[in-house]
């Protein structure tokens, strides 16, 4: 299976010179993570849940005050349509990242993938760990 076929298609940037306050209540809005910071065509890094804990709040920074660009992580680490599920899950498990745009060769963003999106799909196409998932709680115990 390709990562074309279980990405999320719609993505919605923020830009590196917004707040992260903003970055924030939009993350939240959406119910997602992370944020790609810049545009479809000039990918420059990722905003995550994570980095504003840790770069901004941690540290005690106003987020009205800190732009995106200060607290996003970067460079940023793709994937292709074209590459497999197994290959994407092996970068991400590689590289301790739980989400990842999904870009042409020429550098635009076509997608978004996450581990709850590859989770989802694996459950619900693979029979034989659905059985076992089966098996697991109906187990008495």
């Amino acid at each position: 299976m390709r990562i074309a076929e279980v990405m999320t298609g719609h993505v919605a940037f923020i830009p590196p010179e917004a707040a992260v306050q903003e970055a924030a209540v939009m993350m939240g809005e959406l119910d997602i993570g992370g944020l790609p910071v810049g545009a479809e065509d000039d990918l420059i890094g990722i905003v995550t849940d994570r980095d504003i804990l840790y770069r901004l709040v941690a540290r005690g920074r106003d987020p009205a005050r800190t732009r995106v660009r200060e607290v996003m992580t970067s460079p940023v680490i793709a994937c292709a349509p074209d590459d497999t599920v197994e290959a994407v899950m092996d970068l991400m498990a590689a590289q301790h990242i739980r989400r990842a745009p999904v870009c042409e060769a020429a550098g635009r963003v076509l997608g978004w993938i996450t581990l709850a999106d590859l989770s989802r799909r694996l459950l619900l196409e693979d029979p034989a760990l659905q059985d076992r998932l089966r098996q697991l709680t109906e187990a008495p115990g």
